[in-house]
Formats: C-alpha cells, sequence, structure tokens
C-alpha cells in the first residue's frame, strides 16, 4: 500500500460513504486518488482489531473506489479472451474468475476480475488507481473490434466487501436469496436490505469466505446498506475495517496486489501467478513473450515468502540480501501478521535464490535482519 499521506479531502474523489467514515473518526488517507479509510482507531479497534475481527467473525470493507467495466454484444467474448490472460470461455453464467490485463511483454496492466453476466455481456472489476488507465488501454486494444459496446460503469456501482467466517450468517439476515447456494467465484441478484437487483458476490480479498454487493452509489442507498450490514453483524462482533487491514489480510493469504507483487515490471511466471494463466486458449495480448520466457527456461527472478526470524519489519522497498551480504532482490510488500503474530513479507529474487530455499536477509533500516524462505500463502483459513 502507498504510504498514506493526509489528504487534501476537496481534490480527491470520495465514495458515497466519505461522511459516514468521517463521522465513524477513521483515519482518511490518500488511496490512488480518493480519499478512502485506512482504520477506524475508536472504540477499541485500529488496524489489528480489524483484522482479526475480519479472521474470527466478520469485516465490513467499503470498496466503492474499485473500477467496473462492462462489455456488452456478439464481439465480447472475443475482446475479453484478446485482453486477458485466464480463459473466458470457461466461463458460465454467473461465474466469475480472477484475471490480468498484460502488456506485450507478459507484464501487467492490472490484475482483475471477469465476470460472466451472460451470453454477450461481461463485467470486469479493475483496481481504483489505475481505472482510468485501464479503460483507456482497452479501449485502444479491442474498441475497434466489430460487436462490442465499452461502457465504463464505475460511478454506478457502490461495492460493500463482507468478509469473514460469519459473513454468510451477517448477510443472510437481510436478504431471502440462498447465500450459501452461491459458490465461490460464484453470483446472483437478489434484494438485500430492502435494495432491489443487487449484485451479490462470493470471492473476496482477505483469504477468508466473504460477499461483495453492488449496489446504487447515491449515498442515501449506501449508507442504508452500510448500516444495516453493521447492524445485522453486531451480534457476531462484525467492524468497519479500512485498507490497512485490508492490506495486512491479503498479505497473509499471500495475494498479490497491483504495484507491489505485479506491475509492468514483473510479468506473470516471475509473479507465480499461473494458476490463472491459460497459454493454452490461443492469442492474446502478452501470449508470445511468456512463451518465450518459458521456452528460454522459465523466468529470472521469482516472488517469494518470508518470515522473520530475528526482530525486525521487512517493509515494501526494502533489499534483500544473500547471507554472504550480496544484494539480490527487494521486499514486494511486508508488514506484521495481526492474526499468525509474526513478521512477514514478499519479495522478488533470482529463481536459484528462491529454488534454494536458503535463509536471507533483509536491510531494516540499516539493520540485517535474518528471514527465512516459506511457502506461501503464509495463512489458509481451515477448511470446514
Amino acid at each position: 500500500m502507498a504510504t498514506p499521506t493526509a489528504p487534501a479531502a476537496s481534490a480527491l474523489k470520495k465514495t458515497a460513504l466519505n461522511a459516514t467514515h468521517r463521522a465513524l473518526k477513521a483515519k482518511m488517507v490518500d488511496f490512488g486518488g480518493w480519499d478512502m479509510p485506512v482504520e477506524y482507531p475508536g472504540n477499541g479497534g485500529g488496524l489489528i482489531a480489524e483484522h482479526l475481527a475480519v479472521r474470527t467473525a466478520v469485516g465490513l470493507f467499503d470498496v466503492s473506489h474499485m473500477g467496473e467495466i462492462q462489455f456488452r454484444g456478439p464481439g465480447s467474448l472475443a475482446a475479453v479472451q484478446r485482453i486477458t490472460m485466464n480463459d473466458a470461455a470457461r466461463l458460465k453464467d454467473g461465474q466469475a474468475h480472477y484475471s490480468a490485463l498484460l502488456t506485450p511483454q507478459g507484464a501487467f496492466v492490472d490484475d482483475i476480475l471477469v465476470h460472466r453476466l451472460g451470453d454477450n455481456d461481461y463485467l470486469l472489476v479493475v483496481n481504483a488507481g489505475t481505472k482510468d488507465k485501464d479503460f483507456a488501454w482497452i479501449r485502444q486494444q479491442v474498441g475497434s473490434f466489430p460487436g462490442i459496446h465499452l461502457n465504463d460503469y464505475s460511478s454506478y456501482y457502490s461495492q460493500l466487501a463482507i468478509q469473514g467466517p460469519r459473513a454468510l450468517s451477517t448477510l443472510q439476515k437481510l436478504t431471502k436469496v440462498d447465500l450459501a447456494a452461491i459458490k465461490n467465484y460464484w453470483f446472483t441478484w437478489g434484494q438485500v436490505a430492502g435494495i432491489h437487483n443487487v449484485l451479490i458476490t462470493r470471492t473476496g480479498y482477505t483469504g477468508e469466505d466473504g460477499f461483495e454487493i453492488y449496489i446504487p452509489s447515491d449515498e442515501s442507498t449506501t449508507v442504508k446498506a452500510w448500516e444495516a450490514i453493521l447492524d445485522a453483524g453486531a451480534d457476531f462482533g462484525i467492524r468497519p475495517c479500512g485498507l490497512g487491514a485490508r492490506n495486512t489480510l491479503r498479505l497473509e493469504a499471500g495475494m498479490s496486489l497491483y504495484g507491489h507483487e505485479i506491475s509492468d515490471e514483473i510479468n506473470v511466471l516471475e509473479a507465480g501467478l499461473t494458476h490463472w494463466l491459460k497459454l493454452d486458449k490461443g492469442d492474446f495480448i502478452g501470449r508470445d513473450a511468456l512463451l518465450a520466457i518459458q521456452n528460454a527456461g522459465g523466468p529470472q527472478r521469482k516472488i517469494i515468502g518470508l518470515e522473520m526470524i530475528e526482530r525486525g519489519i521487512g517493509r515494501d522497498g526494502y533489499c534483500v540480501l544473500s547471507l554472504e551480504g550480496e544484494k539480490i532482490g527487494t521486499v514486494t510488500s511486508g508488514s506484521p501478521a495481526p492474526f499468525l503474530k509474526t513478521n512477514i513479507a514478499m519479495a522478488l529474487v533470482p529463481t536459484a535464490v528462491a529454488a534454494g530455499g536458503s535463509d536471507l536477509f533483509v536491510e531494516c533500516r540499516g539493520n540485517r535482519v535474518r528471514a527465512k524462505q516459506v511457502p506461501l500463502p503464509f495463512y489458509k483459513r481451515p477448511k470446514k
């Protein structure tokens, strides 16, 4: 996550819940041009309390800053296939998957979620800070494809994420939709908290079970949903959660963040996201470059997991050194892991170092702090 700065709120974009966050005394930061809550320190709260609420009960996130881009028309599938690395032809109506928009070099324009709404209808959810860049890039690549209509509907939606083992129990109080019947990475529509035609998805970015609801972006509707969810989750100790906990939760779960583990300078093979890379689906932007890397023996660098053995926190951008003291890599994300009660990091290092599994040093404020390589993800939620 970017280093928080005290925002000049008037210059930043705001979600419909901005006044609500401020009334809750949230600490607000400039995040990708949005005035967003990083944590809610009051009432025994703060980042650690929010993180633990999601791991053990339920938390509520305002993620309305995310972007939504819709593809409509008979050319939609061909366009989506051209610009994404996963195989959208495998999606059924009501199904979603993780994917990415790639550069010709096989690196990342952005990581995204693709939802198949219908035969000729796809919804792409993109990152907030890259939304305008993504939409311009998509128009440049496939805007001239026949039979396709592209729309940026980001301003039409507020998106709320209900995450944690009690997320289903919380949201079920507010809808007659059978939430248990929605499988992971599937979605449906229904009434939630008296709001009609709500898109209800089951994806998440925390390592826990959870749901997202997409509702009209006017303030009264969004505040109504937010307050109804907090009320419904009160029995379970629900907490409003900010971007700080969202970052530590996804890091514990070994999930990549744009600008950190994935960027226009890190390719898919280096990032270790090959599970969602479908090189056999046919041509798409970035495929040739990735095949060439594969055929040349694979990537030269790789994202690894590190757990600090000695006292110190490996922060984003810190140098990674071999035990001989040679600078060999960089921490891409690092922080304390509140649930695991240790300090963890992800780092980009040479493939040979990753394969060897040796201990490494992280240079923390001038001190060399020893770390051991550990498998990703750091945390997996217990199976029921």
